[in-house]
C-alpha cells in the first residue's frame, strides 16, 4: 500500500499554490478519478518545484516512473 504525503502538503506554505489546488482536487475527486488527479497533482509539484519526477509521484503515494510528462 502506498503512503501519501498529499494530506500535508495541501497545508504547506512552501509548495506552490497551484499544487496545493491540485492536491485539494483529488480529495474532492469520486474514487474512480482519484488516480488519475494524484497523477495531475504529482504533474503540477514536478513543474512548479524543483522535484524530480519520481519524487513528486511517490510524495502523492504514486509509484516512481509513472510519468510526469
Amino acid at each position: 500500500m502506498a503512503f501519501s504525503l498529499a494530506p500535508l502538503l495541501i497545508h504547506s506554505e512552501s509548495v506552490p499554490v497551484k499544487a496545493r489546488e491540485a492536491l485539494r482536487a483529488v480529495s474532492a475527486a469520486p474514487v474512480e478519478q482519484r488516480k488519475s488527479a494524484l497523477r495531475s497533482a504529482a504533474q503540477v509539484l514536478y513543474a512548479e518545484t524543483s522535484l524530480d519526477c519520481g519524487d513528486a509521484m511517490e510524495l502523492v503515494g504514486l509509484q516512481a516512473g509513472c510519468g510526469c510528462d
